[in-house]
């Protein structure tokens, strides 16, 4: 790898996936310009039919961002990948659009473990309290994450393919090739409600498509989960 190709991997491209979040992208994508190890921003609009695009592009006349609007919903999978596609930069932060309560420095916690060798792949997740605890048992979905770009380059299409299963399948596909995850609590952090957002039939017909897409992603991609268990079996560690 020559100085040049070096220096670009080093960069790093944050992509913010949006799809009728007109009530939080501001905040995310301001909060996201002033993160000094960002040095690309990538605004994919995932067929929005509220404000978000106006909003997206006065964002646009402010600060620096490539922003991408579908005219249909094609699933949180396909503007992932189309980011990635997209980026100018080795390091990708994927960060989403609907967060409420934005903690300072997250975006550095979840790219210097990058920078230092530590592991392949970050997992930023925020925790909810239950009988006084701090859980999340489905931190492998969250949707702060930071990793290679070119380590995701050879499964963009099935990312394409997966809608909101995307987390499922880039969590089974990095175990599946030996790459290594480590997890971060993004203490603070918060995500704004589904039934804060719409109405509760609505919300609760959104939640259970998104658990389907999930299920089927798993499901599709069935090898890539077999050879994740017999990885995780070898290292010894509960799946």
């Amino acid at each position: 790898m020559n100085m040049k190709n070096k220096y670009i991997m080093k960069k790093t491209t944050a992509i913010i996936c949006v799809y009728n979040e007109e009530k939080t992208i501001k905040d995310v994508v301001l909060s996201v310009s002033e993160a000094l190890i960002v040095n690309e921003i990538i605004v994919v609009n995932d067929g929005s039919t509220d404000n978000t695009r106006k909003i997206i592009e006065e964002l646009k006349e402010e600060i620096d961002i490539t922003d991408i609007h579908f005219e249909k919903n094609k699933g949180k999978g396909y503007a992932m990948a189309i980011g990635a596609e997209n980026a100018k930069h080795g390091i990708i932060a994927f960060i989403d659009a609907d967060q409420t309560n934005i903690i300072s420095g997250y975006i550095e916690k979840m790219i210097n473990p990058l920078l230092k060798k530590e592991c392949d792949m970050v997992l930023g997740y925020s925790t909810v309290n239950i009988l006084n605890q701090d859980v999340n048992p489905l931190k492998i979905l969250t949707g702060e994450r930071a990793l290679y770009k070119n380590d995701i380059t050879p499964i963009l299409d099935k990312m394409k393919e997966s809608r909101f299963g995307v987390e499922t399948l880039l969590y089974f596909y990095f175990i599946s090739i030996g790459k290594s995850i480590k997890f971060i609590r993004l203490i603070g952090l918060k995500h704004k409600d589904k039934y804060k957002k719409e109405s509760f039939t609505k919300a609760t017909t959104s939640y259970i498509s998104e658990s389907w897409e999930i299920a089927y992603t798993a499901m599709k991609n069935y090898d890539l989960m077999l050879k994740a268990t017999e990885s995780l079996i070898r290292k010894n560690i509960k799946f």
